[in-house]
C-alpha cells in the first residue's frame, strides 16, 4: 500500500509558473532607467561583454559589443552627458510624450562638438545562436542603444581601450575624477554658504531687533539649507560637462539626488518651523490658546509629510521599488495585525503621547498611581522616576489612556491654609484678624488679587476657622515653598502683634454635683 504523503502527491495540482520571473529581463533592460543603470554598472566594472548586451546588434557577436561599449565610454568619457538618473523613465513604454517614436527614448548626446544623441530603442532581444529545447515566453521588449546611435559611433571613429590600469581605480573610475567631482561640490557649497552667512551679518546690521524682525527671521531659517540646494542644482549643470570619466560623473549626479531631497526637507521644515513660531507668538499675545494649538498641530503634521516625501524620494533614487515596498506593507499588515496587536497599540499610544505631549522628560506628574519625575520616553514605554527613587515602565497603550496630571506645568500654586483663632476672642477681635491676614495677601507681590481672600469658615471644634484662599504665582515648586512659608510667618508675626493667639486642639470638661450628694 501506498504511503499517504506518495498517495496525495498523485492528485497534486501542478503549480502554476511563475510568469513574471519568466519573462523578466536578466539584465535589468525592461525600462530605460534600468538598462542605463546596468551599462554603466557594466562600466564599472569594466566587462564590456556584459555592456555589449546593451546594444541593439542583429548578430550575437561579443566581440563587436564589447568594441561598442569601449567606444560608448570613450566618447562619454571625451565630454558625452547622459541624462541623470531621476530624469530618465521608470516605464517599460518609456516617456511617451517626448516627441520621439514610442519606441525610442533619448538618454544623452555623444562627446564631441556637435550634439549627437544617444537614443535607446525599444524591440525584442537577440536569441541567435541559442539553444532553446522549449519555447519560453520573452520579455516584452527591452531597452538598447539603437542602430542610428551605434552608427554614429562607427562614424565617430572613437575606438579605445579601456582606462589605464595605471591609475587608481575607485567604482570603475580613476580617483583623481572622484577628488574633483567632490571638490567642485564642496568649493560651490562653500561659496553659497559663505554668501548667506554675509548676507544674514549686513541685514543684523541694518535691523535694530533681528530676533524680532520678520524679514531676517526667514532669511535665518531659509538661506543655510538654500545653500545646499543651489549648490546642488550648481553642481548639476556644471557637474554633467566636467571632463571626468562618465561613470564617476553618472553616479555622482545620481546621488547628489539625495542631497537635493535632504536640503529640501530641511529648508521645507526650517520654514514651517519659522512660520509657526511666529502665528504662535502672535496667538499667544491675543490669547487665543486653541489657535496657538491649532498651529502647533499642523506644524508638526506638516514635517511629519515633509519627512515622508523625502524618505520616498531618497529611496527612489536608491533604486527601492517603493510599489512593491507598500505591497508588502499591505501584506505584512495582516500579520501584525493578528500577531502583534500589543506592539502596536504602544505604537500607537507612542505617538499620540508625543503628538498631544501631555507630559515631557523632566515633568513632575502622576499617571494613575504613581507619582514621580519622567525620565525617558520611548517608542514602547514611559520611564517614571518614583519619590522612592523606584523606576516604573508604563507601555505607552496604557500610558495614553490613563489620567495624567502634570505638576510641572502649573503656572501658579494655591495658598489655601486654614487658620484656626482661640474661641476667647471678641467680634472686634475677629474681624481684625480677618483684616490683618487680607492685609497680608495685598502687601505680597507674588500674590494673583483675584481670587484673593480671608472668610471665616466656621466654628471648629477647638478653634475659630479662618481659610485662606489666593495664589502664589510662580512656576517652580521649590520658590512657592518660600513664598508660602514667608506669607505664613508674615501671617503669624501680624496676628500676634495684634494679641491674637492661633488656637490648638482643647478640651473643656464640666464637673456637675448631683443634689443630695455630698
Amino acid at each position: 500500500m501506498a504511503a499517504p504523503s506518495q498517495a496525495l502527491a498523485q492528485f497534486r495540482v501542478p503549480e502554476a509558473p511563475d510568469t513574471a520571473a519568466e519573462t523578466a529581463d536578466p539584465l535589468e533592460r525592461e525600462t530605460p532607467r534600468s538598462a542605463v543603470t546596468a551599462l554603466i554598472s557594466a562600466l564599472a566594472k569594466q566587462d564590456y561583454d556584459l555592456a555589449g548586451n546593451y546594444f541593439a546588434l542583429d548578430d550575437d557577436d561579443p566581440a563587436e559589443g564589447a568594441r561598442l561599449a569601449r567606444a560608448l565610454q570613450a566618447s562619454l568619457d571625451a565630454g558625452g552627458q547622459l541624462v541623470p538618473f531621476a530624469e530618465l523613465s521608470n516605464e517599460p513604454a518609456g516617456a511617451i510624450q517626448d516627441g520621439l517614436a514610442p519606441d525610442l527614448e533619448r538618454i544623452g548626446t555623444l562627446g564631441g562638438t556637435e550634439q549627437v544623441p544617444i537614443l535607446l530603442s525599444r524591440s525584442q532581444p537577440s536569441t541567435a545562436g541559442e539553444a532553446e529545447p522549449e519555447p519560453a515566453p520573452e520579455p516584452q521588449g527591452v531597452w538598447r542603444i539603437s542602430e542610428e546611435t551605434i552608427a554614429d559611433l562607427e562614424g565617430a571613429g572613437q575606438l579605445t581601450e579601456p582606462l589605464p590600469q595605471g591609475n587608481l581605480l575607485i567604482a570603475g573610475a580613476p580617483l583623481t575624477d572622484w577628488a574633483k567631482l567632490f571638490g567642485l561640490l564642496l568649493a560651490v557649497f562653500l561659496l553659497f554658504y559663505l554668501l548667506s552667512a554675509a548676507i544674514l551679518w549686513a541685514l543684523r546690521r541694518m535691523v535694530s531687533d533681528p530676533e524680532d524682525n520678520s524679514l531676517y527671521r526667514f532669511l535665518y531659517a531659509a538661506l543655510p539649507p538654500f545653500s545646499l540646494l543651489l549648490a546642488v542644482v550648481s553642481f548639476r549643470v556644471w557637474g554633467s560637462e566636467a571632463p571626468v570619466a562618465i561613470v564617476a560623473r553618472q553616479v555622482m549626479l545620481r546621488y547628489i539626488g539625495i542631497l537635493a531631497w535632504l536640503a529640501l526637507a530641511w529648508f521645507a521644515i526650517r520654514l514651517v518651523d519659522a512660520i509657526a513660531r511666529k502665528l504662535t507668538s502672535r496667538l499667544d499675545a491675543r490669547e487665543r490658546r486653541q489657535a496657538a494649538s491649532a498651529v502647533s498641530l499642523a506644524r508638526r503634521a506638516s514635517k511629519l509629510m515633509i519627512i515622508a516625501i523625502a524618505v520616498v524620494a531618497i529611496l527612489d533614487t536608491v533604486g527601492i521599488n517603493i510599489t512593491t515596498g507598500l505591497a508588502a506593507l499591505g501584506i505584512g499588515g495582516i500579520a501584525l495585525a493578528l500577531g502583534a496587536q500589543k506592539t502596536i497599540e504602544n505604537l500607537v499610544g507612542s505617538v499620540t503621547v508625543v503628538a498631544d505631549r501631555p507630559i515631557q522628560v523632566g515633568d513632575f506628574c502622576q499617571v494613575g498611581d504613581v507619582l514621580g519625575t519622567v525620565e525617558d520616553i520611548g517608542i514602547r514605554s514611559t520611564r517614571i522616576r518614583t519619590l522612592e527613587r523606584t523606576i516604573v515602565t508604563i507601555p505607552n497603550g496604557d500610558f495614553s489612556s490613563l489620567q495624567i496630571e502634570n505638576y510641572s506645568q502649573r503656572d501658579r500654586f494655591l495658598f489655601r491654609p486654614v487658620i484656626g483663632l482661640e474661641y476667647g476672642i471678641t467680634a472686634a477681635q475677629l474681624r481684625q484678624a480677618l483684616a490683618i491676614i487680607e492685609d497680608v495677601l495685598a502687601q505680597h507681590p507674588l500674590v494673583a488679587e483675584d481670587p484673593r481672600r480671608a472668610r471665616l469658615d466656621k466654628f471648629g471644634a477647638s478653634s475659630l476657622d479662618i481659610e485662606v484662599f489666593a495664589y502664589i504665582e510662580v512656576s517652580d515648586y521649590v520658590e512657592s515653598l518660600d513664598h508660602r512659608q514667608d506669607l505664613l510667618m508674615t501671617i503669624f508675626e501680624k496676628l500676634e502683634e495684634a494679641g491674637l493667639s492661633i488656637a490648638y486642639p482643647t478640651q473643656t470638661l464640666y464637673l456637675r454635683r448631683d443634689a443630695g450628694r455630698d
